[in-house]
């Protein structure tokens, strides 16, 4: 039996690689027109969620949305989340239909295909540089200033150890959504540690939930502010996970 889990996961996780391609291949004239000009990013968005949509569909995820407040088309938002799988991207892309760009780690490049996009249309980061992280801010403000948001995942990264709930927030999201004064939008994914970890051989298909949380603004705050802003929103995420994790226990 745990020699057939094995081969489901080993060629579940290739699967997931192949959905990545194959949307990618079919629409590439059209992703490489739309990355030409920084003015083409709301049709490549547009795409990118088709893209999302295919490798969750194909992998047998479903979701399910609670929002507790609706974003606002044409408006400008801070988005945050927790971090635990790669397919916190495609997820984020599914259910926000406002253009954003993401923040994230240049590590994604390697990823054929997708690398290729990744690196031309997201804010790359190099946490080991502070000059890498001075170029993230000017360059999230560009983004800021045509009208997009921005999506973070402020833990920095997916922690080593998958036991942790929800590491500590970094201060760059909410640095950037205070110098904008623009609301952020705390979302809390439930599922996607235990449908699609980093652990190689693991994960299933099921239900992926999600609860966006009523906004946070920002207006009439300062720098100064930033420490207090970043404490507030992940405790508000840790809450919302916690409720998930009970839900689920008493379901069982």
């Amino acid at each position: 039996m745990k020699g057939l889990k094995i081969i489901f996961w080993v060629l579940w996780r290739i699967w997931f690689y192949i959905l990545m391609a194959i949307p990618i291949l079919i629409m590439l004239p059209f992703l490489l027109i739309s990355i030409i000009s920084e003015s083409g990013y709301p049709y490549f968005f547009k795409m990118a969620r088709i893209w999302a949509k295919f490798i969750l569909f194909g992998m047998g995820f479903y979701y399910t949305i609670e929002r507790m407040q609706k974003l606002e088309k044409g408006k400008s938002y801070m988005i945050v989340a927790n971090h635990t799988s790669i397919t916190d991207i495609m997820l984020m892309l599914a259910i926000i239909k406002n253009p954003f760009v993401f923040v994230g780690k240049k590590e994604l490049v390697k990823i054929p295909l997708f690398g290729f996009f990744y690196k031309r249309t997201c804010i790359l980061v190099d946490r080991n540089s502070s000059r890498s992280k001075n170029e993230v801010f000017k360059k999230a403000q560009d983004r800021l200033n045509q009208g997009l948001s921005i999506c973070i995942f402020p833990e920095g990264g997916v922690p080593d150890d998958e036991t942790i709930l929800l590491d500590e927030f970094k201060d760059g999201a909410f640095r950037l959504a205070i110098d904008h004064q623009i609301p952020i939008v705390p979302i809390v994914f439930a599922d996607n540690k235990e449908r699609f970890s980093y652990t190689f051989l693991s994960g299933s298909p099921g239900k992926m939930r999600i609860k966006i949380l009523p906004f946070i603004a920002t207006e009439g705050l300062t720098i100064d502010n930033r420490k207090s802003l970043r404490d507030e929103v992940r405790q508000l995420i840790y809450k919302g996970l916690l409720e998930f994790k009970k839900k689920k226990n008493q379901d069982l």
